[in-house]
């Protein structure tokens, strides 16, 4: 998937456990770890808003896109 979730890195930088997120944007633990390994197919953006306002950041600190199409020839 060409779209990178980094909110484990920004976890990181902001010394904030899972629990901790968890509990300041009110989302279940499962939810925010689907999200955290990348396995989540979307997000919406009050999530998103709220996940930027606990840890202090702006989207595209979460939020990477990856071009995996690079060097990939049509058949």
């Amino acid at each position: 998937m060409p779209i990178i979730v980094n909110v484990d890195v920004m976890m990181a930088k902001r010394k904030m456990s899972l629990n901790e997120l968890s509990e300041k944007v009110d989302l279940t633990l499962s939810n925010l770890s689907i999200l955290k390994t990348g396995k989540a197919k979307a997000i919406r953006f009050s999530t998103l808003e709220s996940i930027c306002k606990a840890l202090e950041c702006q989207p595209g600190d979460i939020l990477e896109f990856v071009n995996d199409e690079k060097g990939k020839t049509n058949s």
